[in-house]
């Protein structure tokens, strides 16, 4: 009987890439064609930015106006006064509180609204429709409904027999914090529909079939799918609600009553009635940093640039390249130990 020596396969190793030279998933991406929408942001986002931070450390005021870029600089003057001799602090208190608030009580509400329209009954368009008033209306014309209803003999008072001073005092921070209620949900309900629609019948029947109950059915198969955009929904909440001027400033007038001076009021304020344009500028880049904290951590969590089109990293492009050395490294000993047991 003849015995067949079969020789193990050897791998041939990848061809490892000269250094400095572009990686294939660079080379095929016409870079040039960003171009175009790299200049419009320049012009409309950086230009102005870089603008705003120059004022910001100029004394630029109704004196100075005439001189713009030519007013006395004074550095980090302004954003020192901002801290120390202006209620910034506490308007940013006011806003950020009044943020959070307000998208903490907006999503269930949106989650609630969207679920009891997604599945079909006679009159769900008519119901869609009367859930989207709320923000299709200009912010102004609800500024001025809820203030003519929140005057000391209006609505609200007569209805509940109260007599709060919704405009003015502590009690203004809750008639802004709900009149904005009432206003922002009807996005997290749009967003939560979107998601609901995602879902595949498939499942909802598979659910019924089993016999899941209700709460299991949302906790297991409808919250998994409205994941992504109650994450969107509650960014994009927090950073309207944050900067959101012409709601208070329709509502209370000016002055604002202290329990309601919000971020863009203030620096409304500072700029227009002040003339204090350095230090309006100030406060503006100080809100815009505010602004920018709760966008980094949403683009940190859901990490939009985790596509099946994304390149390696620079970490993971360091490893192939040391396995491939240490492949090539140790192919010809390999041939050679097998020659020699052939």
């Amino acid at each position: 009987m003849t015995t067949t020596q079969t020789r193990p396969r050897q791998e041939t190793p990848r061809e490892v890439r000269p250094h400095g030279k572009t990686p294939l998933y660079k080379r095929e991406r016409p870079l040039w064609m960003l171009l175009p929408g790299g200049v419009l942001m320049l012009a409309v986002i950086v230009v102005p930015l870089l603008v705003g931070v120059y004022i910001a450390m100029l004394d630029l005021d109704q004196y100075t106006l005439r001189q713009w870029f030519s007013a006395p600089f004074v550095g980090l003057t302004n954003f020192v006064e901002a801290f120390t001799d202006s209620p910034l602090l506490h308007s940013i208190w006011i806003s950020v509180s009044l943020s959070v608030l307000v998208t903490a009580v907006t999503v269930p509400i949106g989650v609630a609204a969207a679920i009891s329209t997604q599945n079909r009954f006679p009159g769900r368009g008519l119901v869609r429709s009367i859930y989207l008033i709320p923000y299709v209306l200009p912010a102004f014309v609800v500024g001025t409904f809820f203030r003519t209803m929140l005057q000391p003999q209006g609505v609200v008072n007569t209805v509940f027999g109260a007599d709060v001073l919704w405009l003015n005092g502590s009690a203004s921070y809750w008639a802004l914090a709900g009149v904005m209620i009432w206003t922002s949900w009807p996005f997290v309900y749009l967003l939560s529909l979107a998601g609901l629609q995602a879902v595949d019948n498939e499942v909802h029947e598979a659910a019924a079939l089993d016999g899941v109950t209700w709460w299991a059915k949302l906790r297991y198969i409808v919250f998994p799918y409205l994941r992504g955009p109650l994450s969107l929904a509650v960014i994009i909440s927090i950073l309207h609600n944050i900067n959101n001027f012409t709601l208070p400033f329709v509502l209370f007038g000016i002055p604002l009553p202290s329990s309601v001076e919000v971020m863009p009021v203030l620096t409304y304020i500072a700029s227009f009635q002040s003339f204090r344009f350095g230090l309006s500028a100030a406060m503006a880049i100080c809100s815009l940093v505010i602004v920018a904290v709760p966008l980094f951590v949403y683009l940190r969590a859901v990490k939009l640039d985790t596509g099946d089109d994304a390149g390696p990293t620079r970490k993971q492009r360091r490893a192939d390249r040391a396995t491939l050395d240490t492949a090539a490294l140790a192919a010809p000993a390999a041939a050679d130990i097998e020659g020699a047991r052939a």
